[in-house]
């Protein structure tokens, strides 16, 4: 089939490449302007950028992808389908109507669960154990289309939103090349969502990343986890930043009183330090200091002097 590739996300990177591999005719490549980033405020394009132009692929970076210019252009690609994956701008009907077929969308949670801009964060930040990725033919509204198919993938216990990102990538790649066939062969149906069954994942926020210590130990990890590469955990240790990378629930083989303050460290050992949350307590191995780097908390604690009864604050 002829097709119309849009992505801005590394997500999007593996199915890119199976597009490729399946043999379609990749007539563009649809992905957002360059733009400043990094302390150097440097110009620099996206990843899918960078894929299109090593492949040698036609690479079109709209502005506002809904012009009348960009209509124009997409039009006369006289695509058979645009296939949208983790793009970054909504696109109009009379864009959505350019193709012969319809717009293909793939999602990354199975729909309709988790709408938005960060279903790989929510999922795990909402201590869910299972997600996966759904093929929609798209509408103006917001993954809200027709279903054409889905895959399953669990949430393993050790997962973050780096490596569960990673994983549905693989299988939206997977997914992708399936549906494609599905299409060119007519072997498709077209599911409406459940609408009772709908719930959103909006675009997170720096402070989604804060830590409320009055929540369970196990809603914190699963916080951490989902928040892994944006925006990051974090609270505040003696009024400096403190981003948390990797904890784990601590087990204790006693009950406790409970009488400790929710965000006081109880205890200080060679390789980590435990905090006391609203029900259970954390351990913390891996975090960053404001003003240092990354490490893990048996190199912080080696130079970092941390006492039983200190506290974890929410704010400076």
């Amino acid at each position: 089939m002829r097709i119309v590739f849009f992505a801005s996300d590394k997500f999007s990177l593996p199915s890119l490449e199976a597009v490729r591999a399946a043999g379609h005719e990749l007539l563009c490549v649809v992905t957002q302007p360059d733009k400043k980033s990094g302390r150097g405020l440097n110009v620099s394009g996206t990843e899918i950028k960078s894929a299109a132009l090593t492949s040698g692929l036609k690479l079109y970076q709209p502005l506002k992808v809904n012009s009348k210019e960009s209509a124009d252009y997409l039009k006369s690609l006289n695509a058979d389908i645009f296939v949208v994956i983790a793009y970054g701008q909504i696109l109009s009907r009379e864009v959505l109507n350019l193709p012969k077929l319809f717009c293909l969308n793939i999602h990354a949670s199975v729909l309709p669960k988790y709408r938005g801009a960060a279903p790989i964060n929510w999922a795990i930040i909402n201590g869910g154990t299972e997600t996966g990725v759904t093929a929609i033919k798209m509408n103006e509204k917001m993954d809200q289309g027709e279903i054409i198919c889905y895959k399953q993938e669990m949430i393993l216990a050790e997962d973050n939103s780096q490596t569960l990102g990673i994983k549905l990538s693989k299988s939206a790649a997977c997914l992708l090349t399936e549906t494609l066939d599905k299409i060119n062969r007519g072997g498709y149906i077209l599911t409406a969502q459940d609408e009772a069954a709908v719930s959103f994942a909006p675009k997170l926020k720096k402070e989604d990343g804060l830590i409320d210590w009055n929540a369970s130990a196990k809603s914190i990890h699963d916080l951490v986890r989902g928040c892994y590469e944006w925006p990051g955990a974090y609270a505040f240790l003696n009024g400096k930043l403190l981003k948390i990378f990797k904890t784990s629930v601590f087990l204790p083989l006693e009950k406790k009183d409970g009488s400790n303050t929710p965000g006081t460290v109880i205890k200080v050992l060679k390789d980590y330090f435990i905090v006391s949350t609203g029900s259970g307590d954390l351990v913390i191995e891996e975090l960053q200091i404001e003003g240092k780097r990354r490490m893990f908390t048996s190199e912080f604690l080696s130079g970092h002097k941390m006492s039983v009864g200190e506290c974890l604050l929410g704010k400076k």
